[in-house]
Parts: C-alpha cells; sequence; structure tokens
C-alpha cells in the first residue's frame, strides 16, 4: 500500500473521528428543540472532505473484493477469444494489431492487400472489424474498474450468443430409516436451464482528421479510454435496474428479489439496517456487500445502533489495513441506485458473486465511419458489444425498502 494511501485512510479516520463528535452535537440538539444550523454547516464541510476520500476506498474495496476474479475473466478472455472461428486463430497478433490500427487511422482504403489480408469482416451488416484480442482485454478491464457491479459480481466469458445456467428448480428432503429398513426414493430434485442472453449495445467517438494524420497521437489509448467509460455507464445502469428487454436484467427489478422495511417513510434506520444484513442466510451474509449511492451514505455516516455505536467504521478503525465498512460489511458505491425517498429501494445487500451473473459476449467490432462528422473534420467510431446480465439466485440478496 503506497504512502498516499495509508496517509488517506488516516485523514479519513481522523475526519470521521470529528465527524461523530459534531454529529453528537446535532442529535443532542435535536433533542432539545435547538436550532442544528451550524453543526449542519460544520458537518457538510466534513463529509465534503469525506467523501474526497471515498474515491480511493471504492478503489481498494474493489481492488479487493476483484483482484482473482479480474485475473480469473481475463485468463479465460484469452482462451476464448483463441478458439477456432474465434476471427483470431489464424492471425499473427502484431500484423493484425498493424493492420487495425492503420484501418482506424486511414479506413479501408487505406490498407494495401496484406493488411486487408490481416483484417477479418466481423459482421455483414455493420462492415466493422474485430478489435484484436489484446484490445478487448485492455477495454473490459477498465470497464471492470468503472463498473461497480462488476467487481462484486459472478463474470463470464463466451464467445457463443447466450450461456445457458443450471438452476434448481425443485428439491427433497432427507429421511430417516431404520438399519435394516427399506429405503424409498426421495424424489423432488428437478433441474431446469435458464438461458442468459448477450445483449447488444454500442459507444460513439468521434477524433479529429488532423490527430488522426499525427503518428504520434495514441489513437488506441483514446478510444479505449472512451469506449470503456460509455460502455461502463450503459451497463452500470442496466445492471441495476434493467428491464430486460434488449438489456440486461437489474437486480434492482427482479421481483423475486425480497425486501426489508425501513421502518420510515423518509429515513434509514440504523435497525433497519441490520435486519437486512440478518435476513439473508449466513452463507450468503459472510461475503455480503451493501450497495447504494453516495447520497445514501452521506445519510448511513450519521447511524448509531442502539448501543450508540456508529454503523459506518473507516478502515483506520479496523487496523488501517482494511476498507471502509458498514456494519463490519463492505459497500461499493453505484450511482445508479435509488436515492432514499418515500417507497424507495435505496440499499441492497449481499453476496452478488452468488446472486448476479454478467456475462461478456468477447468479439468487439469497430466502425469507421469518415462522413456523418466530416463536416466538422471529425472521424466517427462506433464499437459494438454485447454483454447480459441476470440474477440467477435471488434469495443471496435483499434489498431496503422504504416505508410508502
Amino acid at each position: 500500500m503506497s504512502e498516499d494511501v495509508k496517509n488517506a485512510i488516516q485523514e479519513m479516520g481522523s475526519t470521521f473521528e470529528e465527524f461523530k463528535k459534531v454529529n453528537d452535537e446535532r442529535l443532542e440538539a435535536i433533542e432539545k428543540g435547538e436550532s442544528t444550523a451550524y453543526v449542519d454547516e460544520k458537518l457538510a464541510k466534513m463529509e465534503a472532505k469525506m467523501d474526497s476520500y471515498e474515491d480511493i476506498n471504492q478503489k481498494l474495496t474493489i481492488a479487493e473484493q476483484n483482484a482473482e476474479n479480474i485475473k480469473s475473466q481475463l485468463d479465460k478472455l484469452e482462451t476464448v477469444v483463441k478458439r477456432p472461428n474465434s476471427g483470431f486463430e489464424s492471425k499473427q497478433v502484431d500484423e493484425y494489431m498493424e493492420a487495425f490500427d492503420k484501418y482506424c487511422r486511414k479506413g479501408i482504403e487505406g490498407l494495401d492487400a496484406v493488411e486487408k489480408k490481416a483484417l477479418t469482416v466481423s459482421n455483414d451488416s455493420t462492415g466493422g472489424y474485430l478489435a484484436p484480442p489484446e484490445y478487448i482485454k485492455e477495454l473490459l478491464k477498465d470497464i471492470t474498474e468503472i463498473s461497480p457491479i462488476r467487481s462484486i459480481a459472478r463474470v463470464r466469458s463466451t464467445g457463443q450468443r447466450s450461456v445457458q445456467i443450471p438452476k434448481r428448480t425443485g428439491t427433497f428432503s432427507a429421511a430417516w430409516v431404520a438399519e435394516s429398513g427399506t429405503r424409498s426414493e426421495t424424489t423432488g430434485y428437478t433441474v431446469g436451464l435458464e438461458e442468459l442472453p448477450a445483449h447488444e449495445h454500442y459507444a460513439l467517438v468521434d477524433i479529429s482528421e488532423q490527430d488522426l494524420e499525427d503518428s504520434v497521437f495514441d489513437l488506441e489509448a483514446e478510444m479505449q479510454s472512451e469506449f470503456s467509460t460509455q460502455f461502463a455507464k450503459a451497463e452500470g445502469t442496466a445492471f441495476v435496474s434493467g428491464n430486460a428487454v434488449g438489456k440486461p436484467e437489474g437486480f434492482m427489478t427482479n421481483s423475486d428479489v425480497s425486501s426489508v422495511d425501513s421502518g420510515s417513510n423518509s429515513a434509514i434506520l440504523a435497525d433497519s439496517l441490520i435486519s437486512l444484513v440478518h435476513n439473508i442466510k449466513s452463507d450468503y451474509g459472510r461475503n455480503g456487500t451493501f450497495v447504494f449511492n453516495r447520497s445514501t451514505l452521506a445519510a448511513i455516516r450519521k447511524l448509531k445502533d442502539t448501543a450508540g455505536q456508529y454503523v459506518f467504521q473507516t478502515g483506520m478503525m479496523l487496523g488501517g489495513n482494511m476498507v471502509n465498512t458498514i456494519l463490519g460489511q463492505p459497500y461499493v458505491e453505484a450511482t445508479d441506485m435509488p436515492s432514499i425517498a418515500q417507497n424507495a429501494f435505496p440499499v441492497a445487500f449481499g453476496d452478488f458473486s452468488k446472486a448476479y451473473m454478467i456475462v461478456d459476449r468477447v468479439s468487439l467490432a469497430v466502425l469507421r465511419d469518415p462522413f456523418t462528422q466530416a463536416t466538422t473534420g471529425n472521424v466517427r467510431y462506433i464499437a459494438r458489444k454485447r454483454v447480459g446480465g441476470q440474477v440467477i439466485i435471488p434469495e443471496a440478496i435483499n434489498k431496503l425498502k422504504i416505508t410508502a
């Protein structure tokens, strides 16, 4: 851990200690019926300071939860893109990378016969070309670092249109039998298959022709940065609230995910968070993670349990080498989670690695369009990617509902 990160953790811890003292003053003033304007202003400044360190905490949380997941996914991805029919089995990587870069800069007309042969048309309907495997790997890595749900969900890579997931549809109960008794068949155990399709989405980036003509311009890095940001934002919304119609199913829209009532029509109570944690099976709770947006985090920081202890704890309070927690559990910020409001669901908790699956269709097609933005001196690039997302074990997560 770098010195900057250690210093940030210490600053976060000391700021929160001061925050607790000021918040206690606020709670005391409320009990006495006095104005809280002065302490509210102080709290707002402290919250802003803690928020400035929260980005570091989120990176630590994602890195801690996702280190093995990212490595495993990228290893599988490398295997998939090298399979027969992936479009790369007969290509020399260096030749392909060079031809792809030249296509992006100058278009198909700028390629010679050898370079054209190095490229494979990936989709007849778009005329796009498959991005090289290394490009796809780096793009997915960037998306994973931006999209917090990817860091806690189960992620698979496939070269197929969809993935068939075995799902238990029935079970049986164990039976007792005497030492020499007859053992009758226990019936009821059945397994079915559930399909998780990969839906298509796309991203656009416009780059000036002058930049493309400049050989030192890092075209690959520019496109990768823009594509990863756009894809991550689209995915982030779909994984949370997607309706499964032409896009992934969001875990907040799945009707089989249970909810816990907050006990208030305008706020989150500490007891409701405790109930949320204990409302799922222990196996799921041990690997549980909270998901909410930053405004909800600000409200949770002020909560105390019945023993007067704050439910929020900084990494420094837990030894200095750990991430911030709520009730001892890690959390990730998802911008697309609802804010606290009557009848809303601002918090989710559970083992997302069991509950939610993301499937990446590895092919990435890039189309170069020199015409649409020609009058502005730009060339437009369109990247097409397919990804699926679906709740596969609803009981592994729960939602917190603000009372209607």
